[in-house]
């Protein structure tokens, strides 16, 4: 009777670990992904999605070194193509959104657009080009403007482009270089105004999401990866205002 209870319990146990899902993040999806995760397990009781946000980059190297992760929502295809090459995914990178950067101040006329940042008396908070696709594009734009020249001394970089956010909510910088995403967020909106930068400035945020091989035999990582091809979850990325591929 105690080895049938022994093995019941290894079961449950086993079965519980299985409905946990561990999700690196990037950091402009801090708020699409959490509403996207509560919705899911409002819908499907007994799972548990835990996300993790940061910079793209930082997620790929953590995971090339062998973070626990099990799906990587990247902000910029490049990485979990990189990662499918190692061998450390099931599956192929899928597009699941187009990024768009802005202009972002709660205390400057952003309709100005990019004029607004040739101030030399203001502080422009960007997330850190060297592993933050959204800093990037930022510092793309500037070169696109050619002002990058004017205004590199002015570059504040936040280690990650939710962090950048934080700078201007906070009023360490006067005016953010953001992701459209986090602009509109519940934190965000009724505390400041953005211009949207023009989408031929710089390359394409080509946002995408790869399983992990750290995912094999979780059925629930497998149903959460469907999960965000459904309307629902296609609704809130519009929300946050992500471009929707076909």
């Amino acid at each position: 009777m105690k080895r049938i209870l022994l093995i019941i319990l290894v079961f449950a146990a086993i079965s519980v670990q299985a409905q946990t899902v561990k999700v690196a993040a990037a950091a402009d999806l801090r708020y699409a992904i959490d509403e996207i995760a509560r919705l899911y397990m409002k819908t499907n009781p007994g799972t548990n999605v835990e996300v993790v946000f940061g910079s793209s980059g930082n997620a790929y190297t953590q995971i090339s070194n062998g973070a626990p992760f099990d799906i990587y929502f990247s902000a910029d295809i490049i990485y979990p193509q990189k990662l499918k090459e190692a061998g450390l995914t099931i599956t192929e990178p899928k597009l699941y959104a187009i990024g768009r950067i802005v202009i972002w101040s709660s205390t400057l006329d952003v309709s100005k657009g990019m004029d607004v940042l040739k101030n030399p008396k203001i502080k422009i908070a960007t997330a850190n080009p060297e592993h933050a696709p959204y800093g990037q594009r930022a510092v793309e734009a500037l070169k696109y403007y050619k002002i990058y020249d004017q205004v590199e001394k002015q570059l504040s970089f936040g280690e990650n482009i939710s962090q950048a956010a934080q700078f201007c909510l906070t009023g360490n910088a006067e005016v953010g270089l953001l992701a459209l995403s986090l602009a509109l967020s519940p934190n965000m909106t009724d505390k400041g105004k953005y211009y949207l930068i023009p989408a031929e400035a710089h390359r394409p945020l080509k946002q995408a999401y790869v399983l992990l091989k750290q995912a094999k035999g979780n059925k629930t990582a497998f149903d959460f990866c469907n999960f965000i091809e459904t309307k629902a979850a296609r609704t809130i990325f519009e929300k946050y205002g992500f471009t929707l591929p076909q």
